[in-house]
């Protein structure tokens, strides 16, 4: 097998450091054929242009004839766990970039047909209109330079859970039933603890589109966890006697319309604002942070999180966090974060082939996200210069 036909085998010492890389992330597969083939797929991901399917993969970097189907057996049909190479990523990004907060973001796959592991008609927000898709949770890394994503689930409709046979083609684990997404996020988010080197980091989560906003909260409230989330300006909530009039205290109202009507982030005590500044100097955006706001049917004391463009009558992001002692400006830097998560998933459909995986296999889905991940964050991490800290302000801008 020759993979002389990628930019990374050009240059000696990023070849050396490119096999370190795949040591360190798969280097606990047990068998030799299994390392070398999770390089070669690597290698596929990095330098194949256009569409990353597998016959496509093979024949940008090996002259094996029979490689297409050893490139299916490896991510499809072999048995190797995807735990400890996401571990081993999450570590290695640590060890090379300071990470500021965990993100969790919902991904949701365009496919055709029903074939696709956990298929089903679902909203596509990117597209404004319901699809047929596969739908998941990312947990990201999110370094001053890059978000990084190390860890997936997959959301399985009870269609696919409740049938023998697709169960049985699909090699869905005994372990597999329906969830809601904010149930899938929390558990990767206990993953992350449990694989983390250092104390937890506050959570950063796109909870936009969440069946149950209160669920994701109470369960990250409920293991001590700080967070940032961003929600939809429908969401019901109340704010405390002494921040409103006493006519409307308590009284649940969308988080929009608090921002809005109540005027709760522009005036009530003890409401913080900041203008961050664009590149010449102008105001970009208004950010406001409130007194204490409840979800209904919750204890939590919650703080409201706003951003506003200066021309705009209504707030441009919503966000909900337990960190009520939290300075600003420290806010703003873990809100700014989601939206440049939300970003990765353009490059990692249009370079890293995340919708490219054409298996119908439950692990198979697994494999492949696994290797994209990796092959993402070695190419973001490995030609990034330095990672520089940046200031709320400018995260904002």
């Amino acid at each position: 097998m020759t993979t002389n036909r990628t930019p990374y085998d050009q240059d000696p010492a990023r070849q050396e450091a490119f096999a370190e890389f795949g040591a360190a992330v798969f280097g606990h597969l047990p068998r030799q054929d299994q390392r070398r083939w999770a390089r070669t797929y690597l290698t596929g991901l990095l330098g194949t242009p256009g569409k990353k399917s597998l016959r496509r993969m093979a024949a940008a970097v090996s002259d094996v004839p029979t490689a297409s189907q050893s490139l299916h057996q490896f991510i499809s049909m072999s048995p190797w766990p995807w735990e400890p190479s996401r571990t081993a990523l999450a570590r290695w990004t640590e060890q090379r970039a300071e990470v500021r907060a965990w993100s969790l973001l919902p991904v949701v796959t365009p496919k055709r047909g029903q074939y696709s592991v956990g298929v089903q008609q679902a909203f596509d927000a990117e597209a404004g209109r319901v699809v047929n898709c596969q739908v998941g949770v990312s947990l990201l890394l999110s370094t001053c330079c890059d978000d990084l994503p190390v860890d997936w689930r997959l959301q399985l409709p009870e269609a696919w859970c409740e049938d023998p046979g697709l169960r049985r083609r699909a090699r869905l684990p005994d372990t597999a039933a329906p969830r809601p997404l904010w149930s899938l996020g929390l558990e990767l988010v206990d993953a992350q603890t449990l694989r983390a080197e250092g104390p937890p980091l506050p959570v950063v989560a796109d909870a936009r589109e969440f069946t149950d906003v209160r669920a994701l909260v109470n369960g990250l409230g409920g293991r001590g966890t700080r967070f940032v989330v961003a929600v939809a300006d429908n969401l019901t909530m109340r704010v405390g006697p002494h921040l409103g009039t006493q006519r409307r205290a308590g009284t649940p109202l969308p988080a929009g319309r608090l921002c809005v009507d109540d005027r709760l982030l522009h005036r009530s005590a003890p409401t913080r604002a900041h203008t961050s500044q664009g590149r010449h100097g102008q105001a970009a955006v208004v950010w406001t942070l409130s007194g204490p706001v409840h979800l209904p049917r919750t204890d939590q004391t919650l703080r409201l999180l706003a951003a506003w463009c200066p021309k705009n009558s209504r707030p441009t992001g919503i966000w909900l966090t337990n960190l009520p002692c939290a300075d600003i400006d420290e806010m703003i830097a873990l809100a700014g974060t989601q939206p440049g998560t939300a970003g990765v998933t353009q490059p990692l459909r249009e370079h890293f082939g995340l919708s490219d995986f054409e298996g119908r296999s439950f692990p198979g889905w697994h494999h492949h996200k696994t290797l994209v991940s990796a092959a993402y964050t070695w190419h973001r991490l490995s030609t990034a210069t330095t990672c520089t800290h940046t200031s709320g302000s400018q995260a904002a801008a």
